[in-house]
């Protein structure tokens, strides 16, 4: 392995199958293109399929294949709907979908939309989904998640005073954790599948391009410092493709995380609660009930 890895250090993926979440845009569609330029057979699953066409077909001539399908991970009914329409092996499923900062909103589920989309859909879509998966989950957190608060009693967000931006921190060390503990199941069921949780530093995509107040104006002044959108894509690619322990934290080996090329790092103290860890699944499945759980242990 090279000290910088870039794009040209993915391996050949032909015959490989994976599912990006959120694939209609920023990280997403970059990391769509280069599985697909290495050979793979990459689904993009997005709430937006005409949009989702339309990125596909300017990526250009790739080796795999790209098909793109239907999921919105704040619904619990649209992940319930694409699992159950899925068959065949998945090699990879990068839960890359997530939203940052925006207005109070309920899902249908009862369920704050930033945790919703954050957290509960990729803990639903991966534990719908992995009888399938035969080698990584990479689930994409941030740094942020230091600043966030785990809340038991109230996972849905919706009984405590609502900060956009705390709610973003929170929903990121939720994802943390589960990490943590879904890599604890499946190493004492014997599965050799690895759980995994990538970060872009601070990339220059969609995702904090409407954060206001000084948030946004600090990111406003660091535009120098941050990794470009090409470059956020790379701590997931290698999560996803390197030969690695299980939840590994991967991201920018610049200072602060915030850019340079992807490497192992260390997550917060927080983030490695394996009691937390424990207690975090516990309420979530009491949250979700038993349609969308494995039991990867016990």
């Amino acid at each position: 392995m090279t000290d910088k890895w870039t794009f040209d250090s993915i391996p050949d993926l032909t015959g490989k199958t994976y599912i990006v979440t959120g694939a209609a845009g920023g990280i997403g569609v970059i990391a769509s293109r280069e599985l697909a330029r290495a050979g793979a057979n990459v689904i993009m699953a997005v709430r937006d399929v005409e949009k989702g066409r339309a990125i596909s077909r300017s990526m250009g001539t790739v080796r795999g294949n790209i098909d793109v399908k239907q999921l919105d991970v704040s619904s619990l009914t649209s992940i319930h709907a694409f699992a159950n329409a899925w068959s065949g092996p998945i090699t990879g499923l990068i839960n890359n979908a997530g939203i940052m900062s925006v207005p109070l909103r309920i899902t249908d589920d009862g369920i704050e939309s930033q945790v919703a989309t954050n957290y509960f859909g990729p803990f639903a879509l991966t534990n719908a989904l992995l009888p399938h998966i035969t080698d990584r989950v990479v689930s994409i957190a941030s740094q942020l998640h230091r600043m966030g608060r785990l809340y038991l009693t109230d996972l849905t967000g919706r009984n405590r005073r609502y900060s956009p931006w705390f709610a973003y921190c929170d929903s990121k060390l939720d994802i943390m954790l589960f990490s943590l503990e879904l890599q604890r199941r499946l190493e004492q069921s014997g599965s050799s599948v690895r759980s995994m949780i990538a970060h872009p530093g601070i990339a220059k995509t969609n995702l904090v391009a409407h954060v206001g107040g000084v948030s946004g104006w600090m990111n406003g002044l660091a535009q120098p410092l941050l990794n470009e959108a090409e470059d956020g894509a790379l701590p997931t690619l290698f999560a996803v493709t390197e030969d690695i322990p299980g939840n590994s934290y991967v991201g920018p080996d610049g200072f602060g995380s915030i850019s340079g090329h992807p490497a192992v790092r260390k997550p917060s103290p927080a983030a490695r609660d394996s009691k937390n860890a424990r207690a975090l699944w516990a309420a979530t499945t009491e949250v979700l009930g038993d349609r969308f759980i494995i039991d990867a242990n016990g």
